[in-house]
């Protein structure tokens, strides 16, 4: 994969250090459009990318990509402990695979189902609001849940009830907090911005992982969620500092109907968009039912409950890991890159079915963090430097439909399939499957052709500044927000 120079990516004279001299070292200085402060402070933002270890942390100067980054980061806190804690929560309840696969099940199904709807809520009202009233009810739902396991008066009907109206407040969440990352940046700062952002959930699931299984093994599975529910209210309060301008398409004179018309229009033109979809729709099935049903299963027969958590936390390193390469990384073909990176969701499933260690299965957590990561952040350039900003959270909505339809039928399959052929044979089928979807997905030319946009390009493409405020919330140097990324 050839790597572009820095000096070609960000190729516009910077008017904040003397790099240019004239004959007698004076600075030659570049026409600035504008004498007023505003003009030349927005023009310097836009124009003048900062160097490269400053392009890496220029997001977190834009007040409200940092409330955005630490609202998601608690989210994921709270999410790193969530699964842990209800896997065994239902275990400890009635034994069973497949009442597990039926809980989670649950949820993922009432998601898939509502997921159109939270992309068309995004893009009519504002997306900060969205996010907040979602996260409220997030913390309601799970703090009930919390209070069924730990008074031991939960049933499997309850838990079924309330993982699904929490499926529902998911659905309205993730394409909002999706499509707000690209309001709270300048166009030329989206990639470093969903480093940033990943490296922030990363950090929050390790947190998360870890400290979910030590709360299941030291005092149980009902205070893992109450700690869940904690995370959802002060995620809520951090929301509330992501002002962004509200998406042009806020008008109500066109139907429900008419806008999900209008994205799966912009869905359907980009062969990429959909062959990557529907590629993750078979693999995010396979990953769900291995690893989220019968890893927690093998794991009781194995490493152990805690030691389950250090697993998912050693992902979540890796993770890290892959985002600070996905800070500096510059290819040309940026998701060709994440898509070949998808190989590596096979190791734990491997591992699992293999050598199901400790040592074999951190170091397959590991290496499945690092390669995970490259796609995400590359799917989110690619889908944010391509998509109109004022379609983007329903285009997410059909991305996150197709990626999830499947997860439910993977969730509750596939406790009834490993009874029947064994768990062994269940992982080494599921890890085959998510070796065909990658290779379907390199196999179209889109996929493998699509370049990325540079920075310096990418900031041509700058419309007028937003209402939300640039660097410290000061209104002259604010991220535009690109609605003509294609």
């Amino acid at each position: 994969m050839a790597v572009v120079p820095a000096t070609q990516l960000r190729g516009h004279f910077c008017c904040r250090k003397n790099h240019s001299t004239g004959r007698h070292g004076k600075p030659i200085i570049t026409p600035v459009p504008s004498t007023t402060r505003a003009s030349i402070t927005a023009y310097l933002d836009l124009r003048c990318p900062v160097p490269d270890g400053g392009l890496m942390l220029a997001p977190l100067r834009y007040g409200a990509f940092r409330y955005l980054a630490a609202g998601r980061l608690v989210n994921m806190l709270g999410n790193g402990v969530a699964p842990i804690a209800l896997a065994f929560a239902v275990l400890d309840l009635t034994g069973s695979v497949r009442d597990l696969g039926l809980v989670v099940g649950a949820r993922s199904l009432m998601t898939v189902l509502f997921v159109l709807f939270g992309g068309v809520v995004a893009d009519r009202i504002p997306r900060r609001l969205v996010l907040v009233g979602s996260n409220v009810l997030g913390a309601l739902t799970q703090a009930a849940v919390a209070a069924l396991v730990l008074t031991g008066t939960a049933t499997i009907p309850l838990l079924l009830a309330l993982g699904a109206a929490n499926g529902i407040v998911s659905a309205l969440a993730q394409p909002a907090s999706a499509a707000a990352t690209p309001q709270t940046v300048p166009p030329e700062l989206i990639q470093p911005a969903n480093a940033i952002i990943r490296l922030g959930i990363n950090a929050g699931m390790i947190g998360g992982a870890a400290l979910g299984g030590l709360l299941v093994a030291a005092v149980g599975p009902g205070w893992g969620l109450a700690v869940d529910a904690l995370t959802f209210a002060i995620a809520a309060m951090a929301f509330t500092g992501v002002r962004v301008a509200a998406p042009a398409a806020t008008s109500t004179r066109t139907s429900i109907v008419a806008d999900l018309r209008e994205g799966w229009t912009e869905f359907t033109a980009r062969t990429w968009v959909w062959v990557v979809v529907l590629g993750f729709m078979i693999l995010n099935a396979a990953l769900a039912g291995g690893v989220n049903v019968l890893g927690p299963a093998v794991a009781d027969d194995t490493i152990g409950r805690s030691a389950w958590g250090v697993v998912l936390a050693a992902e979540t390193a890796g993770m890290v890991v892959g985002g600070l390469i996905a800070l500096r990384i510059r290819v040309r073909r940026l998701l060709l890159l994440g898509v070949a990176c998808m190989f590596a969701e096979s190791f734990l499933l491997l591992g699992l079915a293999l050598a199901p260690t400790i040592v074999v299965l951190l170091a397959a957590g590991l290496a499945v963090g690092i390669a995970v990561e490259q796609f995400a952040v590359a799917w989110d350039t690619s889908i944010a430097q391509h998509i109109p900003a004022d379609r983007l959270a329903r285009v997410y909505s059909y991305d996150m439909l197709g990626s999830w339809v499947a997860i439910p039928l993977g969730q509750v399959a596939v406790g009834p399939v490993a009874a029947a052929i064994g768990t062994r044979d269940t992982l080494l089928i599921l890890a085959t499957l998510v070796v065909l979807a990658v290779l379907g997905m390199l196999a179209s030319r889109d996929v493998r052709r699509l370049q990325a946009v540079a920075p310096a390009r990418a900031a041509d493409r700058a419309q007028a500044p937003s209402p939300d405020g640039g660097p410290d919330d000061d209104p002259a140097t604010t991220p535009a927000e690109s609605a003509a990324r294609a």
